[in-house]
């Protein structure tokens, strides 16, 4: 029997490891479960080029709760430990990695991932359990080994007489951890943590029916398994040539199995330098919240679950999408901090920007039809990729799309060949009519169809910012909203047409308009147009509106305009019927009467009708009908 002090100057180092680690105290078992992974891994690897003179098998790491003995055992069958290795790997490695983590971080709690970065996973154990043992039979033809610490720098470390190659970990739990002796507790931990392993997992057994026999002799019969927790093969670590679609979709329903959408498309990621990733990436219908997806990407390290906060890793604008990152260049202990400093994230970040750019590009080409009907349900991810990754933008072009109230798609190139013809005005500026609501703005509409132009639909909550990017990287286009003005001005081809009304008389309907309606909410504006137009037109200034709406949705306060009051401008047709009615009217309660009507017609047609305004007005319309 030997007996020692493990090489550690400090006296308390594990009620401080326990301590500093307190937060994330359940990755003792992600850390043992990696570890008894390592040791079968390298076994394979060991006995592949013959140094190992052994089988290999079928191994299987088994993790077991002994409730009444307040024990957990985690059993490998990997390659083991002799006693001079657990005097090296256990007693002196690991401590000297104990102390300087001590030395660095005893006055700050800040890194709850310290473990990894300093080979301290074995140590976990303590934050747990108030006493480890490992009981230990190498590959070697040596005798097996059994080690003993209590929690102090003490230790002892004697033979054994197991028989059978591999490492057991025994933790007598302590009395504040006693949670994790439940059955429910550790399946959660092993399902979040070790789901798609290498290494089969078993943790305990189940039934299940088999049938032996055939026809009339067949019979079934109830037999006990191991409970296998984990799939060591998950489908990002095999070749996309080896995957059909119903593989991916089967994987997806694997990772998320209470989501019962399926996904629209998946990702393949898989790179070998200059660093080392694979994954899949997959597209789900998207909602206009920007937020509420995010956190669906789990993150890998050799199939050992670290995170689901991928911020950093992934670009942002992908933080909304599902699926899987697996990367050994990326540590284990992921800490904000950590990232931020470590050069191949930002690398990985650029890479997987570029693939998915690629893949859409493919997936347009190869399908447009296709690519066309899934479009609303992912432009909002990469309307925000354009506006976000100045790569993705770069690529965009050519598969990012833009689709009219009619249903055609255009990417810019064609919509800007599509317009030239006819939407191109008098200064030679190409303008692009849009409408956010088909129905809200049915009447513009119609309006701008009448004159041949096109209209496009942007409706998602952030194309305020993207088309005031596209504006400013392509000189002579402007976006305008179709219902912003009268469709003659929104696209002016020539010089004003001349008023029926002499300069007096438009003064006089200016001022007898503003006396009636408020001032507070339009700017009264008189427009010589063709007398076949509305009388009455509510529009809102483009700039004003498109500032209002970057600001709501993100654009940095806009010097406040989020808060700014509604403004609109009601224009009238100088040259229309009910212009020259209303000048020419003596009675000042019907003038009134006809230019609130007029004015709830205008509002009526975008949608601001509404209340208590809306109820009088259809009362109104009523007793005229009697």
């Amino acid at each position: 029997m030997t007996t020692g002090k493990i090489n550690v100057s400090v006296e308390n180092i594990f009620p401080l490891i326990k301590k500093f680690l307190y937060s994330d105290h359940e990755i003792f078992l992600r850390e043992l479960v990696s570890n008894a992974t390592d040791a079968t891994l390298k076994l394979k690897h060991l006995t592949s080029i013959g140094e190992a003179k052994v089988e290999y098998g079928n191994p299987i790491i088994e993790v077991k709760i002994d409730k009444d003995a307040k024990k957990i055992h985690i059993i490998d069958q990997g390659l083991g430990m002799t006693a001079e290795e657990v005097e090296k790997y256990i007693n002196q490695v690991a401590f000297s990695g104990a102390e300087e983590f001590l030395e660095k971080y005893k006055d700050s709690a800040k890194d709850s991932g310290i473990i990894g970065h300093f080979g301290l996973g074995f140590y976990s154990a303590f934050m747990v359990a108030e006493k480890v043992e490992i009981i230990t039979k190498s590959h070697k033809d040596e005798p097996a080994a059994h080690w003993t610490c209590d929690g102090s720098p003490e230790f002892t470390l004697v033979a054994s007489d197991k028989t059978d190659r591999g490492t057991e970990i025994i933790l007598h739990i302590a009395e504040d951890s006693l949670e994790f002796l439940e059955e429910g507790k550790i399946r959660e931990l092993l399902i979040k943590y070790n789901k798609f392993m290498p290494v089969p997992i078993k943790f305990g057994t189940r039934t299940e029916k088999v049938t032996t026999g055939e026809g009339d002799d067949a019979t079934e019969e109830t037999i006990t398994v191991d409970n296998i927790i984990n799939n060591p093969n998950p489908a990002w670590t095999k070749q996309p040539s080896d995957l059909n679609d119903a593989d991916y979709k089967n994987f997806y329903r694997e990772l998320y199995p209470m989501q019962f959408e399926e996904p629209l498309f998946n990702i393949h990621l898989n790179v070998d330098y200059p660093f080392n990733l694979t994954g899949i990436l997959y597209f789900p219908k998207m909602s206009a919240d920007l937020q509420i997806q995010k956190d669906k990407i789990q993150l890998y390290q050799n199939q050992v679950f670290v995170t689901d906060n991928v911020e950093g890793i992934v670009p942002e604008f992908l933080t909304m999408l599902k699926g899987v990152i697996d990367s050994p260049d990326i540590p284990l202990n992921v800490s904000r901090s950590y990232l931020q400093a470590d050069g191949n994230v930002k690398k990985i970040s650029n890479y997987i920007t570029r693939k998915v750019a690629d893949k859409l590009k493919s997936l347009f080409t190869e399908n447009r039809e296709d690519f066309e009907q899934k479009w609303n349900d992912i432009k909002i991810v990469l309307e925000y990729g354009m506006l976000s990754e100045p790569k993705f933008y770069e690529k965009a072009g050519a598969f990012v799309l833009y689709p009219s109230v009619d249903g055609k798609y255009y990417t810019l190139d064609e919509l800007k060949e599509a317009l030239k013809d006819k939407q191109t005005d008098k200064d030679d500026k190409l303008v692009v009519l849009y409408a956010s609501n088909k129905d809200v703005q049915h009447s513009y509409i119609e309006s701008a169809k009448e004159k041949g132009y096109e209209v496009l639909l942007l409706d998602s909550p952030i194309v305020s910012h993207l088309i005031q990017k596209l504006e400013a990287d392509n000189e002579k286009l402007t976006f305008t909203r179709v219902d912003s003005d009268h469709i003659d001005n929104l696209i002016k081809k020539e010089d004003n047409p001349i008023s029926k009304l002499s300069e007096d008389e438009q003064n006089n309907l200016k001022t007898v308009l503003e006396e009636i309606v408020p001032k507070t909410s339009y700017t009264v504006q008189l427009e010589a147009m063709d007398s076949k137009a509305a009388p009455f037109m509510i529009t809102q200034p483009e700039f004003m509106r498109r500032m209002k709406e970057m600001s709501q949705s993100g654009g940095g306060g806009m010097f406040g305009m989020g808060n700014f009051p509604e403004m609109y401008n009601l224009i009238i047709n100088t040259n229309s019927d009910l212009a020259a009615t209303i000048l020419n009217t003596a009675d000042k309660t019907v003038q009134e009467s006809l230019v609130k009507q007029a004015l709830d017609l205008a509002k009526l047609s975008q949608n601001l009708l509404k209340g208590e305004e809306l109820t009088a007005f259809v009362k109104r319309n009523f007793e005229l009908i009697k």
